[in-house]
Order: C-alpha cells, then sequence, then structure tokens
C-alpha cells in the first residue's frame, strides 16, 4: 500500500459540487492499493500513519503524533498512486489492484483507522473528488509498506 500524506490546517473533499467531508487541523491521507497488497499491509501503514511525529512540539520540533495533537485525519482513495511513470509518457496502472480488492483493503484501512479513536472522514471511493486543502508547512510524506 502506498500513502501521501500532508499535514493541513484544513481539508476537504467536494463531489459533484457538494461538500461531502472536512476536517480541520490534521493529516489528509491519500491511498493507493497493489495488487500485491494485503491486510498486514493496512496494518502496518495505518501504525505508521497515526504514530508518525510530523507535529511540532513547544521547541518546534516535529516530535507530535497526530494523537497528540488531537489531530483529524481525511482518507481519500487513489489509484493514481499505484502508477508507473518509468516507461514513455503514459502512466501504468498494471501494478494497481483490481477493483473488488482495492475497495476491501480501502474499507479495512479506513475501519482500521477509525479503530485508533482519531476523528476520521474519508472521501468516496471510486468517485470524481475536487480535494482542497491548506498544507501546514507544507509538510508532506509519501510512505509504502
Amino acid at each position: 500500500m502506498k500513502a501521501l500524506i500532508q499535514r493541513v490546517k484544513r481539508a476537504s473533499v467536494t463531489i459533484d459540487g457538494e461538500l461531502y467531508s472536512q476536517i480541520g487541523h490534521g493529516i489528509l491521507v491519500f491511498v493507493g492499493v497493489e495488487k500485491t497488497d494485503e491486510y498486514i499491509n493496512a496494518d502496518k501503514l495505518v501504525d505508521k500513519i497515526v504514530n508518525l511525529r510530523i507535529f511540532e512540539d513547544n521547541e518546534g520540533k516535529m516530535n507530535l503524533s497526530l494523537k497528540d495533537v488531537n489531530g483529524e485525519i481525511l482518507l481519500v482513495s487513489q489509484f493514481t498512486l499505484c502508477g508507473d511513470c518509468k516507461k514513455g509518457t503514459r502512466p501504468s496502472f498494471d501494478k494497481s489492484a483490481p477493483l473488488d480488492k482495492a475497495l476491501d483493503l480501502y474499507e479495512y484501512f479506513v475501519k482500521k483507522v477509525k479503530d485508533t479513536e482519531i476523528k476520521t472522514k474519508t472521501g468516496k471511493f471510486r468517485a470524481m473528488m475536487d480535494v482542497e486543502l491548506v498544507n501546514d508547512g507544507p509538510v508532506t510524506f509519501f510512505i509504502e509498506k
């Protein structure tokens, strides 16, 4: 699984011109699922994300996690994270998980995040979404598990 994590002051998802979900201070996470991914990949990724110390402490050092700052999380499925741009100019999505597997692992991932009791919002799987954010920093990380 792949995740693009952005520390945000706020973020939202709009679908067909209607606000679908939004968060305040926290992180926006784009999640991609590959063919070879299993539940253990989701478990490891959730653990890494919710405990990642990317928020500043009183001394200005990245030393606090999402849990420590009582932050929110917005999860958005994004299969294009699994795109391969190494050859040519058109991305290949051969590594992307088939629809049923991607949906299953994404929903499992969302449930595992919610189980951490962090305030969690999501986008809508397979929907065309407008995602808006105010990146805090900017602070952005890419994680693969």
